[in-house]
């Protein structure tokens, strides 16, 4: 963000509050107004709604050990259900712009490492242990003392990664970007389009977007993304009714047969608290291992996101720690349990949170609006999402692009910070993981500051994290070295 973006969002002299609401969620006071907030729900929303439909196609599409299948109608309620509940708690309790929902990657290990070993309502379990372990984390202090002892350049990394990582998603989402088949043995992992050149309608509306929301930006456009997002919306329906074309992807940008459905709540409750450590053929070191991995995940994915986000929208103070940590955090804890406990995996802070920043978002007030599309998707699901992703990318490359800024901060001729801060950034949009780029980042910032015989700036937290990384990187070779594989 640059200084004449920070000096616009938190001017130096605030408004007066005009009435409680305002008062409440310190609107004015941080140089927002109730019109951005609503755009940047809305935004945030459209940029996130993608989660209703994929979110039931990964957990729908696999079995647990007994060869039963989640429904995917109950899948998408109780998805929209969590999402519209924790969304809205995070703005009331964190203040924060930040919204919530089923994790993704989170989604894919419970529904293809997990369930497979045991029967869905056991999974779901570790869900909830997972989330009730990580707010006993924030309970006791540890998980904000972790977030508190990150360096200032290596959280400024993270944001940077951050928008390389979600412009990265923006680009493959559109079908910008595609995966290179590996029946060729290509050293080349991805591509331009599906076959090395653009084609296609869908891409199309893609590459208008991208032009007109950097366009919108640059002339500083209020609305630019949430502009962007309805215009290609209503472009891309237009196309689908007179173009013949085979998919839009996840979304097809028509017109539904209903606009009202009903929601179906019957997975909600479906989980066995400790019904995996009595799982037939699962030991109870493979249990524990599994736990462990979702609790890396979620814990350094969300650390990474809320520091991102705070720093895009400017609310981190001089010591750049984020406000209301301890209630964000425990808020986010708790999501992962409600998702457990819907059967909808673990929910958790979405990075996509930053189009609605990007829009001027910066307090938990838009998050009402968020929520309350989400909640409103519990009835409306066939009208809202109907917006395809192609519509809704572009709003990540812009939102990338503003938080890639804040690179220029970090002092890349000291390559005790240079080189972790490489690491942070590389690694997440070339592994599709924050949680992989932190811990690179970690473990080349303990490494180098030990060889450069600095080792007693780094803080034991710091120690502590960087070795539990080290066996999250090691997974494989332990689990064998004890017969769990």
């Amino acid at each position: 963000m640059s200084e004449a973006q920070q000096t616009t969002d938190r001017p130096s002299a605030a408004p007066p509050a005009v009435n409680s609401v305002d008062r409440y969620f310190r609107i004015s006071e941080r140089g927002s107004t109730f019109a951005r907030e609503i755009r940047g729900g809305f935004a945030t929303f459209f940029t996130m709604a993608y989660i209703l439909v994929l979110n039931p196609i990964i957990l729908g599409s696999a079995k647990d050990k007994y060869g039963h299948t989640l429904d995917p109608v109950q899948l998408t309620t109780a998805t929209a259900l969590v999402a519209a509940v924790m969304t809205i708690v995070m703005g009331v309790g964190g203040n924060l712009p930040l919204a919530l929902a089923a994790g993704l990657g989170l989604n894919a290990v419970v529904a293809f490492q997990i369930a497979p070993l045991m029967s869905w309502d056991d999974a779901m379990g570790l869900v909830v242990l997972e989330g009730l372990l990580i707010c006993a984390l924030v309970v006791t202090g540890l998980r904000e003392a972790v977030m508190h002892a990150i360096p200032q350049p290596l959280k400024q990394a993270i944001s940077v990664g951050i928008g390389l990582f979600i412009a990265f998603i923006g680009f493959v989402d559109a079908g910008f970007v595609t995966r290179i088949p590996d029946v060729a043995n290509t050293t080349v992992p991805v591509q331009l389009g599906g076959t090395g050149t653009l084609s296609g309608w869908p891409v199309l509306v893609f590459c208008l977007g991208v032009l007109l929301t950097i366009g919108l930006l640059a002339r500083k456009v209020k609305g630019a993304i949430l502009i962007s997002i309805v215009t290609m919306t209503v472009l891309a329906m237009v196309i689908d009714a007179v173009a013949d074309i085979k998919s839009w992807g996840l979304t097809t940008p028509s017109w539904p047969d209903r606009v009202v459905d009903t929601p179906d709540f019957g997975l909600l409750g479906h989980f066995s608290l400790f019904g995996a450590f009595g799982a037939p053929g699962v030991g109870v070191i493979t249990v524990v291992l599994l736990i462990f991995t979702l609790i890396l995940s979620d814990f350094f994915d969300t650390m990474g996101t809320v520091v991102g986000i705070s720093a895009e929208a400017g609310l981190l103070d001089e010591e750049g720690k984020v406000p209301n940590l301890g209630r964000v955090l425990l808020i986010d804890g708790a999501a992962a349990v409600a998702g457990g406990a819907a059967s909808s995996s673990s929910a958790t802070s979405y990075i996509e949170s930053a189009a609605g920043v990007g829009e001027g978002s910066r307090t938990g007030f838009s998050n009402l609006i968020t929520g309350g599309l989400f909640a409103l998707a519990l009835f409306f699901t066939p009208l809202l999402t109907i917006v395809p992703l192609q519509a809704a990318a572009p709003a990540l490359i812009a939102v990338g692009f503003l938080m890639m800024t804040q690179v220029k901060h970090i002092d890349w001729d000291r390559y005790d910070i240079a080189i972790p801060a490489f690491l942070t950034i590389a690694v997440m949009p070339f592994t599709y993981s924050i949680t992989n780029g932190i811990g690179a980042g970690f473990l080349a910032y303990v490494l180098i500051k030990t060889v450069l015989g600095k080792a007693k700036e780094i803080h034991w937290l710091l120690w502590g994290t960087s070795a539990l990384f080290a066996v999250y990187f090691a997974i494989d070779p332990i689990e064998q070295l004890l017969g769990t594989k």
